[in-house]
């Protein structure tokens, strides 16, 4: 089955706002073992939403729309999947119910143009009653063709594609399609598809896709099988085959981040976390603290921007800046050190670099970071190097350092 996303609204052609409903269809109806060759966004204009509909029925057998199907008369989605399929609307009795139990519960009067949105196909209609909103969603099959119309609020699109959609696509396919994830860290796509490319190569059921994401690479192992188990079995000689080509690299499966691990591991090791920050500017910290629970091991976060802030919170000695500088290996190891000995905490990791614009020299060049961790007196530090502009540097040495920390906990009882 081929499909085509169509998102509906002039508001987001004009960037008032993102398109993230695209984004999650495109994820599941590929799990789904659905093609999706093309993504489009039109205005509310009834022509080029009509122009746009027709062309996408010509070369997609389900077509799946997200907003229009409000109350106004610029929403005008249902009207115009209706003439396509010469299916005439009349009002449902429940949709308008539900309309009106909305309005009631949330204490306000419904309009009558709210009428509007009851209004299904009288015979090829499946109504998919909407427990998030007003707007019902709709779903015309004939002629071998399938329109699934969903309406624009992420809040509402996401649990009725999930309760009501996806379990009617299923229905429409002969075999079931399962993904798992691998998700690597520190190695770049290229050099990632590289290592596992023969592997790739092999491969024609489950396949293999990689991509990359901001800070990590992602392997999508996809089998297809006439049923989840035999999907899983299929899957779990090759996952097994990338997780020993890439080793430690591999940080975690599923959806889930390094953050997400790292904070876990601490955790569960009863480990607790001080960090000492110069050009990470707090993002470090920042990240922990996104782990929900992180406060029973994370002590607290130092921005020691200028060379006073490092010896005076942290013990670095002046005799080491005036030496090598800030920007050393010695600097972070004395930061890593001293935020740890003056928290007491089990952990103590530091930052320190060039992120640029201005800065750099030769010997020590924009993008130059090091990064200290010492856990329960030893000490190592790091160095890298990164291009980029300097949130760019900032971030991937955050996700660097978490890495570092991550495969440190793994080895640490």
């Amino acid at each position: 089955m081929k499909a085509e996303i169509i998102a509906v609204g002039t508001e987001i052609l004009l960037g008032d706002i993102l398109n993230t409903n695209a984004q999650y269809l495109s994820k599941e109806l590929a799990q789904l073992g659905i093609e999706v060759y093309f993504q489009t966004v039109v205005g509310d204009n009834p022509q080029r939403l009509k122009d746009t509909l027709y062309q996408a029925f010509s070369r997609a057998d389900l077509i799946i729309t997200t907003g229009g199907l409000g109350p106004t008369e610029d929403d005008l989605t249902k009207e115009t999947a209706a003439a396509y399929f010469g299916e005439e609307l009349v009002l449902d009795a429940r949709a308008l119910g539900r309309i009106q139990k909305y309005f009631d519960r949330t204490g306000r009067v419904m309009t009558e143009n709210n009428r509007k949105q009851a209004m299904v196909p009288k015979e090829h209609g499946i109504v998919l009653y909407n427990d998030n909103g007003t707007a019902p969603g709709i779903i015309i099959e004939k002629n071998n063709k399938i329109i699934v119309m969903l309406p624009g609020p992420p809040k509402e699109t996401v649990p009725m594609f999930e309760n009501q959609v996806k379990p009617y696509l299923q229905t429409k396919q002969e075999y079931t399609f399962v993904s798992e994830i691998l998700r690597v860290a520190s190695v770049g796509e290229s050099a990632m598809e590289t290592l596992v490319k023969d592997i790739i190569d092999a491969q024609t059921n489950p396949t293999i896709a990689p991509y990359a994401k901001f800070g990590e690479s992602i392997l999508r192992i996809t089998a297809k099988a006439k049923t989840e188990a035999e999907a899983k079995t299929l899957i779990a000689p090759i996952k097994a085959a990338l997780r020993e080509r890439l080793g430690s690299a591999v940080y975690a499966e599923g959806e889930t981040n390094m953050q997400t691990v790292v904070a876990q591991l601490l955790l569960s090791k009863h480990l607790t976390i001080a960090v000492a920050e110069s050009c990470t500017g707090g993002l470090l910290t920042s990240a922990l603290v996104e782990y929900p629970g992180i406060s029973e091991v994370l002590l607290e976060g130092c921005v020691t921007y200028s060379n006073q802030a490092k010896m005076q919170r942290l013990g670095v000695q002046a005799q080491t800046l005036e030496t090598y500088t800030a920007v050393s290996a010695q600097t972070a190891a004395e930061m890593a050190e001293g935020i740890a000995k003056t928290s007491g905490a089990d952990i103590g990791i530091s930052t320190t670099g060039i992120a640029g614009p201005d800065g750099g020299t030769a010997e020590k060049p924009v993008g130059l970071v090091y990064i200290g961790l010492s856990i329960k007196g030893k000490t190592t530090v790091t160095e890298y190097h990164y291009t980029g502009k300097r949130n760019q540097i900032r971030e991937r040495a955050t996700m660097y350092a978490l890495d570092l920390l991550r495969k440190a906990l793994q080895y640490e009882a």
